[in-house]
């Protein structure tokens, strides 16, 4: 990302009505503190998202802080392999789960971009429910009725009614391993939530956890795609085959790198 990108950005958040021609002309003096200040910030190593607030995620706007993962254009990608599946299952009222929501990217996109009956958006991490809060008060229209949060550990968040229920589970679990965290960029590692990246010493832990419980929440027939590092291929289809999962395969991002595994709830 250059620099000159990025200066063009922050101008534009310190001055949007001034922008394109902020840069021939005077502006507010709010408008020039806050400029200012953005700057010292992005200097200091605090990633571009975080400096301007919000971030686009494939049909949203979103508000993102130190609080949660900044968007990322491979979970976009999973988004869509999460839909392609979606589509393909018959459920004439159809519950979709995002899993360790975050920021609220995967659940107010599958809510937006679908129409299900319920999204339901679980989270840990009170800190990133709120921030996904903020998002889905923003997202305003017939999708934002649909969305619940629920505090807690994957599935467990959940209520028991949706047990069996569920037509589609979406998750961007934490996959780092810890020894892997030493190697992370610097303005991933020190200003990303760790808790959202670190899984463990595997970094198949969390994957582990979601994979398998899977077949007692989703309907027959329902499916789980959850993102992966494209080296866990093999490693979490194995996991998701032994929790029971069916057509089980890993897809391809953009850049075609293995990154989200699907799987499926045997047929009744």
């Amino acid at each position: 990302m250059g620099s000159d990108q990025e200066a063009r950005w922050l101008i534009e958040e310190a001055a949007p009505d001034a922008w394109p021609t902020a840069l021939d002309q005077a502006v507010t003096q709010r408008a020039g503190v806050w400029f200012e200040q953005m700057v010292e910030r992005r200097a200091a190593g605090e990633p571009l998202q975080y400096v301007v607030g919000h971030w686009p995620f494939r049909t949203l706007d979103l508000m993102v802080d130190g609080r949660v993962l900044i968007p990322r254009p491979e979970t976009e990608a999973v988004v869509e392999v999460a839909l392609e599946v979606f589509d393909a299952i018959a459920a004439p009222d159809p519950v979709a789960v995002d899993l360790g929501t975050g920021s609220g990217a995967i659940a107010l996109s599958l809510a937006k971009e679908r129409r299900m009956a319920e999204v339901w958006a679980t989270d840990e991490s009170p800190d990133a429910l709120a921030v996904a809060g903020a998002n889905l008060a923003g997202l305003g229209g017939w999708a934002a009725p649909k969305v619940r949060l629920a505090r807690g550990a994957w599935w467990q968040a959940l209520p028991e009614a949706l047990r069996g229920r569920v037509t589609l589970a979406v998750s961007n679990p934490p996959y780092i391993s810890s020894g892997e965290m030493a190697s992370l960029d610097a303005v991933v590692r020190d200003w990303e939530p760790n808790g959202a990246l670190e899984a463990g010493p595997t970094g198949l832990e969390d994957v582990a956890a979601i994979t398998g419980p899977s077949c007692g929440w989703l309907m027959p027939g329902g499916a789980l795609v959850v993102e992966i590092a494209p080296h866990q291929a093999e490693d979490v289809a194995a996991l998701a085959r032994d929790a029971g999962l069916v057509d089980v395969e890993v897809r391809p991002d953009l850049a075609g790198r293995p990154r989200a595994l699907v799987g499926r709830a045997p047929q009744a």
